[in-house]
């Protein structure tokens, strides 16, 4: 079985990493000149069984990276070896994901399910070379007699089968005469070695459920190992780059690809993979978060899925740039979650756009400013970027500004509004507030105030200084909104370590703001969208938003949201 050869496509705005910054480009260079390989071709194997985490996108970055650096070509495979837990929801997700991190794999597009006929052919073949045997044992039991890392396994009672008896079996179990779980074909290797993969690995096992992609063709299926380096060779992958979980694997993958016939011998490299604190990339237990109702589906901003960080807002470019930023070594190490956030806010702060927003508005009316006059102020859209250009934004009798930006009685080092006290009012006049009118229950609900007509556009008419400028939006013009304020969501940054995760989820991690009022030009930014709110943080309009209720989401501070929880 062959796969054709295609040019790598090249990826929407590429932020790769230099070539011979690492251990990997090193290897691979090294290949190159001394002739061992004439063209580079690499992969990115996810199974279909979740969503692609942030750990992934390391993997995607490096292995599509490379090759576009080297001039080859990167596969996209799905390692669709276990319909019991496969969906084309996750399928259809993954595709998603690794275009929006800008990358194409072309014509490449595999399934391991595309080589089911070749790997149980190659199944066969071990059998008939007295390298395969079925084993009639429980899981249990095959599990007790496999030893420990100190103590060798022992042999299963089924080990010695005739080849005509395990072939026999092996075709039975295919045709479906036998049950989930009572028969499992085996490698025949050595039970006693040290390395614990090689005793005896489980190549295939019956599973009676449909497949995504084969329906009910087959009823038994190979595991990883056995579809996972066959898969390389067919495709004649070069370099067959995994995380370092992998490692003891490695002795397995060889062993297949010295006793099969296969097209091509792939060599396997380890580096490390990515952890980040105050994080979770466990499958198992993200699948459990969503599942138990912890958050809102795979795609919920608090998650460090890649499809969670495009809802919360994040560039690709910007994640793009962490993984670049992380690089590739071969010892584990922690990621400071800070370090992503940073990425994000130094990307974000020279490409959004801003605008104001309140998000706990208290009404503010200038008493001596006309009553049914508007004006339309200047404000720049990006002062990073003098390219973005000015808007207009109304200015009126009656404003919201934040409640935290006024108290009745303030400290020494307080410079927003309080009674008596002068501020700037962003891009519009210099205010003194006048008097706080407060409800029945003592809370301030309004503030008067009055306005200097001659500091139009925030300039002083005198010289005289204001320690304060805030944000506001015009009251009559504001756009209702849903803003959703993301927090991490662990309160330590080695969640689980006290042997219980979902304890350690932020109670805190998602805080919805009903009623924030917008500027009216956000009534035209677009799903997904960018944009920072001064003074609060950069946000992006979620795909919830409908033409009557815009919901925003918070992408991230404007300062390191982790320093307070250190």
């Amino acid at each position: 079985m062959s796969v054709d050869s295609a040019p790598a496509a090249s990826p929407a705005d590429p932020a790769p990493a230099e070539a011979g910054k690492d251990f990997i480009r090193d290897i691979i260079q090294g290949d190159l000149d001394a002739g061992v390989h004439q063209s580079v071709v690499t992969r990115f194997p996810p199974e279909p069984n979740g969503y692609l985490h942030i750990g992934h996108a390391k993997s995607i970055c490096l292995n599509f990276g490379v090759a576009q650096e080297f001039g080859g070509r990167c596969h996209l495979r799905f390692d669709d070896t276990n319909p019991a837990k496969e969906a084309q929801e996750y399928i259809d997700a993954i595709e998603r994901d690794v275009r929006w991190l800008g990358f194409d794999w072309g014509t490449h597009l595999h399934h391991a399910s595309d080589y089911f006929e070749q790997l149980y052919a190659w199944a066969e073949h071990l059998i008939g070379a007295g390298k395969a045997y079925i084993d009639d044992q429980s899981a249990d039991d095959m599990r007790a007699s496999r030893g420990t890392l100190t103590e060798p396994g022992k042999n299963s009672p089924f080990r010695d089968r005739s080849v005509d008896e395990n072939l026999d079996l092996f075709r039975r179990m295919r045709k479906g005469e036998f049950a989930n779980g009572t028969r499992v074909l085996r490698a025949k290797i050595d039970m006693t070695s040290g390395n614990i993969n090689l005793r005896d690995p489980v190549l295939y096992r019956i599973i009676h459920t449909p497949h995504p992609r084969t329906g009910t063709a087959w009823c038994i299926y190979p595991n990883y190992d056995f579809a996972h380096g066959q898969s390389d060779a067919i495709e004649h992958i070069t370099h067959s780059i995994c995380t370092l979980e992998f490692e003891d694997h490695k002795p397995l993958y060889e062993w297949f690809l010295e006793n099969l016939p296969v097209p091509s011998k792939p060599k396997q490299y380890e580096f490390a993979r990515l952890n980040i604190s105050y994080t979770i990339l466990s499958k198992r237990h993200l699948t459990q978060f969503v599942r138990e109702g912890h958050v809102t589906g795979w795609d919920d901003p608090r998650m460090p899925t890649i499809a969670g960080i495009r809802r919360r807002g994040v560039p690709a470019a910007a994640l793009r740039d962490f993984i670049k930023r992380v690089g590739v070594a071969r010892a584990n190490s922690v990621v400071d979650a800070a370090m992503f956030d940073a990425c994000v806010r130094e990307l974000l702060n020279k490409t959004a756009a801003r605008y104001m927003a309140v998000l706990r508005p208290l009404k503010v009316v200038i008493e001596n400013y006309p009553e049914g006059q508007v004006e339309d102020l200047d404000a720049v859209n990006n002062p990073e970027d003098p390219s973005a250009g000015s808007r207009k934004v109304p200015f009126s009798r009656e404003l919201y500004v934040e409640q935290d930006d006024f108290m009745e009685t303030p400290p020494k080092k307080f410079f927003r509004l309080s009674p008596g006290k002068e501020v700037r009012l962003r891009y519009a006049y210099f205010i003194t507030c006048r008097e706080a009118v407060k409800d029945a229950a003592g809370n301030v609900i309004e503030l008067r105030c009055t306005y200097d007509p001659a500091s139009r556009g925030g300039n002083s008419p005198d010289g005289r200084k204001v320690q304060a400028t805030l944000h506001w939006v015009s009251a009559g013009h504001a756009i209702p909104s849903e803003v959703r304020i993301y927090n991490p969501l662990f309160t330590r940054p080695d969640p689980g370590a006290d042997g219980d995760v979902v304890a350690d989820i932020n109670p805190q991690s998602l805080e919805i703001i009903a009623d924030a009022k917008l500027e009216p030009a956000l009534s035209a930014a677009r799903i997904g969208e960018a944009v920072q709110f001064e003074r609060l943080g950069y946000f992006t309009k979620d795909a919830e938003s409908t033409d009557a209720h815009a919901v925003f989401n918070r992408t991230v501070g404007l300062r390191d949201s982790y320093a307070k929880a250190k």
